[in-house]
């Protein structure tokens, strides 16, 4: 009797507390803020090799000096830039995640290498010297954008520290394409265009907690396989030492440069 006793007392005393744990709500985790923005710099270093300029659509005069086809020893390449920027995501779990850039347009300029900067591109015709001199280093520039859609995955939990890796797809359009040459644009302007060029991103980085919602991130991006096609149409140059002919239409020029940019970009930002 004294037990049963002691046990309803319990019961009776322990009843109030279990009742309070039955009607309070269980706590919820907060909900997962997917949206976040980085907003910084980023600086854009083509690591370029190219293929030989070459010639097409030579007839005429300007066949008496040059042919159509490549020139030997000649070469491209197209210069780097810095820009404002925005990396923009979109959290589909707490690790994965969908990323693109957001920056300004910037100038590309395509420069001339090797022969094609050092030597004339058609020195004799029927072994007569033509006084067309060498082209020197530069060749033309373009607006380019290049968005890329990458996906990440988190590769730790959390923590103040957070590396990431990704990989995606990315495309460089030109627009506003224009022969800067002195010499090229002598006599006319030529018709200068840039096809888009596709490539294949990998990225990886980290990301620092500043504050509680304030994030610093460091991010690398290389853009692999991306060919940039460009071709000058209507190109005609001066020939001072030809008696019979004061000008002479080339034809079209032109040139791959396998871009290949090194994307570095710093920005801070914060989730929504």
């Amino acid at each position: 009797m004294t037990k049963l006793l002691l046990t309803a007392l319990t019961l009776c005393a322990t009843a109030p507390a279990f009742a309070d744990e039955v009607r309070a709500p269980a706590r919820k985790a907060p909900p997962m803020k997917r949206l976040y923005v980085r907003a910084g710099v980023a600086h854009v270093a083509p690591l370029a090799d190219s293929r030989e300029m070459e010639l097409a659509d030579v007839d005429g005069a300007a066949s008496l000096a040059v042919r159509n086809g490549p020139i030997a020893g000649s070469g491209a390449s197209v210069s780097s830039a810095t820009i404002p920027a925005a990396i923009i995501g979109y959290k589909l779990t707490p690790r994965w995640s969908l990323e693109t850039v957001l920056g300004v347009p910037f100038t590309v300029k395509f420069r001339a290498t090797g022969t094609l900067a050092n030597e004339s591109i058609a020195p004799m015709a029927l072994g007569i010297p033509t006084g067309v001199p060498a082209l020197g280093a530069e060749l033309g520039e373009a607006k380019a954008v290049p968005p890329v859609v990458t996906a990440t995955y988190q590769l730790t939990g959390g923590g103040r520290l957070r590396p990431y890796a990704g990989a995606g797809v990315s495309m460089l359009f030109a627009y506003d394409a224009a022969v800067t040459n002195p010499l090229l644009v002598e006599v006319s302007r030529p018709e200068f265009t840039v096809k888009p060029a596709p490539g294949l991103a990998l990225q990886a980085g980290a990301e620092a907690r500043l504050a509680k919602h304030i994030y610093a991130r460091l991010d690398v991006k290389f853009i692999a396989l991306m060919l940039a096609e460009a071709q000058a149409r209507h190109v005609q140059v001066r020939t001072p030492e030809l008696p019979l002919f004061d000008t002479v239409e080339v034809g079209t020029a032109r040139m791959s440069v396998w871009v290949n940019p090194l994307i570095v970009q710093l920005g801070i930002g914060t989730d929504f």
